[in-house]
């Protein structure tokens, strides 16, 4: 892998897996995303990740919704915004593209496969439910996977990639996730430098095993070589120990309120600007520097803020 010289601290501020019920903290309402967004840039994130909700909490796609959060946000602050074309697993194609389509981000997130993408144990946790669709929503995902089909994959490469000039976090969920990117390198449609993600500890992917990540490591140098750079997170509980394993690797990290509620044990975050300031003082422990925004853009070969439709 290609030692980064400074780290790229990715937050990902709400997501669309975890329910208002879980936690009073994670932020639901536009401003709430919007606060929790600059706090992050603010404690050392170079990149935002962003979903959008409806005010009682569930997964939105609207383009309308995205127009409440992200001028606020670069109004307020220098940071490089990475929309989602994830979404939910419940949404259609164009419902997952609409916020980034609105926008020609400098970042979009891309799930590299097909998967059982399940967190229905969320149901089990929770005794008292805010809002009648939360609780059919996480059971739902037993039964419904995650499709992220190469057509799928195609559709976004060009309708970002090769129309608004937009870059990619390869989201990579498994070991063959590497070889399907690999794929489309060879088509000519993805092109490097690669941010490739590693997504470990979701139920119907790789586990959080920190064996999986240095095998996931050492299959992307194969594949990719010195272009690419790499970043990784664990959902749950060993987000921390992931985030802290992938710097002393020479990667980047992610946190965030979409991919862990907590910042100890037995300990709920108040704040994704909690859980950057404790990664931070990981990283700057383990004697790395942290990347600012601009150099987030120069390793990542983004168009830089200027492209982005406000």
């Amino acid at each position: 892998m290609h030692i980064a010289e400074k780290v790229i601290i990715t937050t990902a501020v709400t997501g669309s897996v975890n329910v208002p019920s879980q936690s009073d903290h994670l932020p639901i309402t536009t401003d709430e995303v919007v606060r929790s967004a600059l706090d992050a840039a603010a404690a050392g994130s170079a990149i935002i990740h962003l979903h959008a909700r409806h005010p009682d909490g569930r997964p939105a796609w609207e383009a309308e919704i995205y127009e409440e959060i992200v001028p606020r946000i670069l109004d307020e602050v220098d940071v490089v915004i990475n929309i989602t074309t994830g979404g939910s697993s419940q949404m259609t194609m164009d419902q997952r593209l609409a916020g980034a389509n609105r926008f020609s981000p400098e970042l979009a997130s891309l799930n590299m496969g097909s998967m059982n993408f399940v967190y229905s144990g969320i149901a089990d946790k929770v005794t008292e439910w805010k809002h009648d669709w939360e609780e059919p929503y996480v059971r739902g995902t037993y039964s419904h996977p995650f499709i992220n089909s190469f057509d799928r994959i195609e559709q976004t490469l060009r309708e970002l990639g090769e129309k608004r000039g937009t870059r990619f976090e390869f989201e990579c969920y498994d070991i063959g996730h590497l070889y399907s990117l690999a794929y489309f390198v060879d088509k000519g449609l993805a092109k490097p430098p690669f941010m490739i993600q590693g997504v470990f500890g979701i139920l119907g992917g790789i586990g959080a095993d920190h064996a999986n990540l240095e095998h996931m490591v050492r299959i992307a140098d194969t594949l990719f070589g010195d272009d690419y750079q790499f970043s990784a997170f664990a959902a749950g509980r060993a987000q921390m120990q992931f985030a802290t394993h992938s710097a002393w690797l020479g990667g980047h990290v992610r946190v965030g309120l979409e991919d862990s509620l907590w910042i100890g044990r037995g300990r709920l975050a108040r704040s994704n600007a909690e859980q950057v300031q404790k990664i931070r003082s990981v990283v700057e422990d383990l004697g790395r520097e942290i990347a600012t925004p601009d150099d987030a853009r120069r390793m990542l070969g983004l168009k830089g803020r200027a492209g982005v439709t406000l």
